[in-house]
């Protein structure tokens, strides 16, 4: 089991000192969430009963990859991956250069987390037709794949067209390809293209069995045997080493964890509400959870 950091709401300031922590704490990747503007969205967020989203105008939200270059240039091990990238949203080379230079400068560090998004409002203004999210996904998966190669690419499809081209600079070898969501749309796209699948959410037990079983089904349907996709999903149960291995016998693979969300009153009295109070409080997750695992 490997234990992926989950960074959305972090204020900006914070995210160097967390990289460091997070590497000495044995954390695998750290991952934060991808939103390109706050306002009155038209589009209502699927995650919670009102539609309203969870956070406000104060929240920040800074670019992945910049970040991501940022926190790679001060640790040496710690892996990085948006959760999620909402990559149509953006143009095909805007995508495949601003991924690819993180990924040439963290050395291969880089986990490319992608779905198709829920903000119609996001895709509005960057120009991107909202209502073919999922098929122009679909078609930037192996097209960006490509790119990263380094090699001379040249595509004719049904939203991307273009000549014989190539992009530098490269990764050394392939960025894997994590694909967000659990519908079944992209239960499938994962299934059919991805290196991995992030859940979008935290999963009971039962839960999560019927998206694995939805996910098994679909790899058999594209020939894939039943363990070639790693899993990664948030679990909704307080954090322990037991728990972790049930959750890795039905084969998951990797969890979401931020321990500073669980933080009690006598926490918050300790160490404030900042960088100090998620510093101390990974470190004890790493303690009392990585290290028995």
């Amino acid at each position: 089991m490997r234990f992926w950091l989950g960074a959305s709401f972090v204020d900006t300031g914070e995210f160097l000192g967390l990289a460091r922590a997070a590497e000495r704490c044995g954390i695998d990747t750290l991952t934060l969430s991808d939103h390109v503007f706050y306002a009155d969205y038209e589009s209502p967020y699927p995650y919670s009963r009102t539609g309203a989203p969870r956070w406000d105008g104060e929240t920040h939200w800074p670019d992945v990859w910049v970040t991501i270059g940022a926190m790679a240039a001060v640790t040496s091990t710690l892996r990085f991956a948006p959760n999620v990238y909402i990559a149509p949203a953006r143009d095909l080379f805007t995508v495949a250069k601003a991924v690819s230079t993180a990924a040439a400068l963290s050395g291969d560090r880089v986990t490319f987390g992608v779905g198709v998004g829920w903000c119609k409002d996001e895709f509005l203004q960057t120009g991107q037709d909202f209502h073919t999210r999922g098929r122009r996904l679909d078609e930037m998966i192996p097209v960006l794949r490509e790119l990263w190669t380094g090699e001379t690419v040249e595509h004719h499809g049904t939203h991307y067209d273009f000549p014989p081209l190539s992009i530098r600079p490269v990764p050394a070898g392939p960025v894997p390809v994590y694909v967000g969501g659990d519908s079944d749309a992209a239960l499938r796209r994962a299934a059919r293209l991805g290196d991995g699948w992030i859940g979008n959410r935290v999963y009971t037990g039962e839960q999560l069995d019927d998206v694995l079983a939805r996910l098994r089904r679909y790899l058999s349907e594209y020939g894939r045997a039943p363990d070639s996709l790693e899993i990664v999903a948030g679990i909704a149960a307080l954090p322990d080493a037991e728990t972790y291995k049930r959750f890795a016998d039905k084969g998951v693979t990797g969890t979401l964890c931020a321990p500073w969300w669980l933080a009690t009153d006598d926490d918050k009295r300790a160490y404030g509400e900042g960088l100090v109070l998620k510093e101390a409080l990974l470190e004890r997750f790493a303690e009392d959870v990585i290290a028995k695992m």
